[in-house]
């Protein structure tokens, strides 16, 4: 079992490389795919498609709930064509002052999640 550098940011725990059949069991399709986990605490990252690495960072339930819901304040921006994806995260950019490299939902922090769905309930 790989386990990660980087311990669970919700006990300090230990975080391993999993597959999802212990987190879905429910999705057998699923099981082949890799995800970092702490189990105790429920949290956890899927990885980039095809390797190991962390694709954001390890989530319990409450965080999950808030990535949703940016991505679904978020997403309509480009996906209803109002704007192309590209320009629509130069926006997010612009909007959170976050740079290139952190702008996305899996790596921003409970409070950038927050402020995302604000920011884009306020531009509706």
């Amino acid at each position: 079992m790989e386990v990660s550098k980087t311990p669970c940011p919700y006990c300090n725990g230990i975080v391993s490389l999993t597959d999802c059949r212990e987190i879905y069991p429910h999705r057998p399709d699923l099981w082949h795919k890799p995800m970092w986990a702490c189990m105790p605490c429920k949290a956890w990252a899927g990885c980039h498609p095809g390797g190991t690495r962390r694709a954001g960072r390890i989530a319990n339930a409450a965080t999950r709930k808030l990535k949703i819901a940016a991505h679904d304040a978020f997403d309509p921006l480009w996906k209803s064509g109002q704007m192309k994806r590209t320009a629509a995260y130069a926006w997010l950019r612009e909007a959170t002052g976050l740079s290139e490299h952190d702008c996305h939902m899996g790596w921003m922090t409970d409070a950038q999640l927050i402020e995302v769905v604000r920011l884009c309930e306020a531009r509706q």
